[in-house]
This record gives structure tokens, C-alpha cells and sequence, in this order.
């Protein structure tokens, strides 16, 4: 069980006793089965809870989450980071889901979403921006009324977007990523993903460590009272996840962060033309990507910044209310 997935904490965050009763019904309905085939949709149990799969182009097919409210005060998209899937939102979904369209997905190379061979699909920050892209049209969302909370490798993909398309959503929320090229502020096994000789050994190795990434990544280089569980079903969808066809889920991360350096480049010679609002919230004690890389991007755009004390790499996972939090101060 989570840290946030208990049903009572559930109930907390959940406006009216209606909607309370209706997710947490939905929430018994477990998603354990085989996955529903392309263009089918499986629901937990009430029709505004749906996990389906959406069609992009030829090549991208997206697994993606969807909790619907009956009067929706906007729409939230959770973007995911390594190696997560779009379980990682789910409780957080369904909290929010009582005022608000929520969507997730799965990005290429993650869960069940596909994995085209990268002569086709480069998995680059850029391409993830086009897919990104895609899908807010192929969802029809209706981006004036529209959160995106993005983390990890979600977050430079929504902001290039957003150089791209100011109106691309009324708020973005990122954090504990790499917005600028500071490998100095990195984590020693992502710097070398990033370029030279040691990427192709860097890559081997993180699909010879898929278990203890799935068992320890989520809370390395926290003290043990500040470390927290993550759910069995969603661990069990990143491991079902991570070897889809011929590419796993560290051969698309490695393939995303060999054409990292040049879109970060990219994305700091545009910030002038980043007009959307943007918010950065950083876990303190993120092991992987320095608060200083938060405060330095946030200082550069003139964003707000909320550092968490004693949180580290995935807030999200250890301290969800303040997303909850994040996102309904994001419509007001």
C-alpha cells in the first residue's frame, strides 16, 4: 500500500460523500487483468475512471489513464518520470478526480505504450513533446483550462512544447529534472548517460539493475525514516512494463538521454520565449538532480519555487498532498 493509497486518505481530499462513495468503489475494481487491446477501454468499476489506449500516428499508441469528474473545474495531465508508469498518479488522480478531468499516459518505451525502433522514434525530448502534443489533441483537452504536472523526464518535453505553443496549457508544474546542460548537478550514472564512451556501458548496466531500481530507486539516498512504500500494483506494472518487444524501458531512457544535451541547449537559447506560466517544485533532497539545478532554472524564467524539506526525488510519491495542493492553487 502506498503512502497516500489508503482508502480513509483517499476520502480526505475528496469533496461531497457522493464522490467519495463512487471512487472508492472504483478504486476496489484492482486493474490486475491483461491489459485491454488497442481502441478497447477497460473502466474501474464507474465510467469516469478508464484506462485505455489512444492511437498518435503510425508509430506512438499511448496507454493512458483517465478519471473524469461530473462538473470538471478544468483538466490536470500527470507526466511521469524513469521508471515509472502512469500508476505512479493514480491515487493522486482519484483524489483530484472529484473536481477535475485528470489524464495520465505511459510515455513511449514506458508500460504499454510502444516502443518503435529508434531509427523511427528517437525518444528525444523533442519527440516526447510532439507526442505530448498529439495527445492533448487527439484527448481534446482544452488547453485554457489545462494543469500539466510533469517530473523527471516528463518536464523538459512539456516546456519545450510550451516554447513552441505559449497557450499550451494555462499552468505548468515541473520539477526535480534537468531543464539546463549542468551535469555538475547530476547523479554520477546520469552524467555519463549523457554523451562519450561511457553511454553504451551505462545503458547495459541499468538493464542489468532493473530490480534493484524498481526496489530502491524511489527512496535512495533518503534517511530510513524518511523512506516510504510504493504500492505492489505499481510495481508490478513497471516490471510488466520494462520488457516490451525489443526495446526495455533503459534502452528508451538511455535513447532519451543521448539527445539530451542538445535539447537542453536548445531549450536555454529559447527561454525568452517561455511565456507560459510556470511553477518549479523540488524535493530538497533529491539524490539525482541537486535543488541547485531548481534554483538556478527558477531564478532564470523568475518562476516560484518550492523547495520540500526532506523530500527527495519523486514528491509525488512521498509527499502526494502537496501535488494535490500544487495543482488546485494552479485553477485559482
Amino acid at each position: 500500500m502506498t503512502h497516500f493509497g489508503k482508502i480513509n486518505s483517499v476520502r480526505r481530499y475528496l469533496k461531497g460523500a457522493a464522490a467519495t462513495a463512487a471512487v472508492v468503489a472504483a478504486i476496489g475494481v484492482a486493474l490486475t487483468a491483461a491489459p485491454p487491446a488497442i481502441g478497447q477501454s477497460r473502466t474501474w468499476g464507474d465510467e469516469r475512471v478508464m484506462i485505455d489506449f489512444v492511437k498518435i500516428d503510425d508509430d506512438i499508441t499511448l496507454r493512458r489513464m483517465v478519471v473524469r469528474a461530473v462538473n470538471p473545474k478544468g483538466t490536470v495531465l500527470f507526466l511521469h518520470g524513469f521508471p515509472e508508469t502512469l500508476y505512479a498518479w493514480k491515487d493522486i488522480a482519484v483524489a483530484l478526480g472529484a473536481d477535475y478531468d485528470v489524464h495520465a499516459f505511459d510515455w513511449p518505451g514506458y508500460g504499454l505504450s510502444s516502443r518503435p525502433p529508434a531509427g523511427r522514434f528517437s525518444y528525444a525530448p523533442k519527440d516526447y513533446a510532439h507526442v505530448l502534443d498529439g495527445y492533448l489533441d487527439k484527448a481534446g483537452i482544452d488547453r485554457s483550462k489545462l494543469t500539466i504536472y510533469a517530473t523527471d523526464i516528463g518536464s523538459l518535453p512539456a516546456l519545450l512544447l510550451a516554447v513552441k505553443d505559449p497557450k499550451v496549457a494555462k499552468t505548468i508544474i515541473v520539477g526535480d529534472f534537468a531543464p539546463l546542460n549542468r551535469p555538475q548537478h547530476m547523479y554520477e550514472s546520469l552524467q555519463q548517460l549523457k554523451s562519450g564512451p561511457a553511454m553504451q556501458q551505462a545503458r547495459i548496466q541499468l538493464n542489468g539493475n532493473r530490480d534493484d531500481i524498481l526496489e530502491n530507486a524511489f527512496t535512495r539516498g533518503l534517511p530510513p525514516a524518511a523512506r516510504y512504500e510504493i504500492s505492489g500494483e505499481f510495481r508490478d506494472d513497471m516490471t510488466r512494463g520494462w520488457n516490451q518487444g525489443a526495446m526495455t524501458t533503459a534502452d528508451a531512457f538511455s535513447h532519451y538521454y543521448a539527445h539530451f544535451t542538445r535539447d537542453q541547449d536548445y531549450f536555454e537559447s529559447q527561454l525568452e520565449r517561455l511565456k507560459t506560466p510556470v511553477r518549479v517544485v523540488w524535493g530538497e533532497q533529491d539524490l539525482y538532480i541537486k535543488k541547485e539545478m531548481g534554483v538556478e532554472f527558477a531564478g532564470k524564467i523568475q518562476a516560484a519555487l518550492t523547495l520540500l524539506p526532506g523530500i527527495g526525488h519523486y514528491p509525488h510519491l512521498q509527499l502526494p498532498q502537496h501535488v494535490v495542493d500544487e495543482v488546485r492553487a494552479s485553477f485559482q
